[in-house]
């Protein structure tokens, strides 16, 4: 092996190197904000309803009319739990199917409250692991958007490939989006980042079909 041909590899090397750092840091990150989404969110709910059930029972003979206004605002408190708590189970991993992953990918945006438009065009046979790559790919960038901003998203699967393309508005250098870059190359696809007049940040990506 030559020293050039030495060199190269052991670039390729860093560079896989670094990117699995990336996606384990990544992960890490990811697992925290669980951590603290389902502290501030769900088990707080669960405290609450606990005191509120303390409460109810206690009031169910002295003052009938105020258990039950607070039986009905416990029932609210509920839904939403189940609510945040179905949320949280579909970022840690999403039962994803091509008929219904437009539908996936709005309700999404509408939990994120970032106005979205969704124009998925996939086939049955879309593989799912590829087609949660593109939704965490979507995930990363509504967590980014401000409340005032719009999003689209186009998919389509064309010459072997699922291509989709994000475009949002906001600023977002290339490295702050940089692991989904390596979420991507590691299905053996690519996406390009460019920063447009707007400002806008579109996003590109494209996932083989076959190994």
């Amino acid at each position: 092996m030559t020293d050039n041909s030495r060199k190269v590899e052991d670039g390729q090397v860093e560079v896989l190197n670094a990117s699995r750092k990336r996606l384990l840091l990544a992960a890490d990150a990811e697992r925290r904000r669980i951590e603290r989404d389902l502290h501030d969110g769900v088990q707080q709910h669960l405290v609450a309803l606990a005191v509120n059930l303390q409460l109810a029972g206690e009031l169910t003979n002295s003052d009938p009319a105020a258990a039950r206004t607070l039986l009905a605002e416990m029932g609210r408190d509920v839904q939403q739990a189940l609510d945040e708590t179905a949320q949280l189970a579909q970022r840690i991993y999403p039962q994803l199917d091509a008929i219904g992953f437009a539908a996936t990918l709005r309700s999404a945006a509408v939990n994120a409250g970032i106005r979205a438009s969704v124009d998925a065009d996939v086939a049955a046979t879309s593989p799912p692991d590829l087609l949660a790559t593109v939704f965490w790919c979507w995930l990363d960038v509504l967590d980014r958007c401000t409340t005032s901003a719009r999003a689209t998203i186009t998919i389509r699967e064309q010459e072997g490939a699922l291509t989709f393309e994000i475009v949002e508005d906001g600023d977002h250098s290339a490295a702050a989006l940089e692991r989904l870059c390596d979420r991507v190359a590691a299905l053996g696809g690519s996406l390009t980042i460019q920063s447009e007049p707007g400002p806008r940040t579109r996003v590109s990506g494209s996932l083989p079909l076959a190994g």
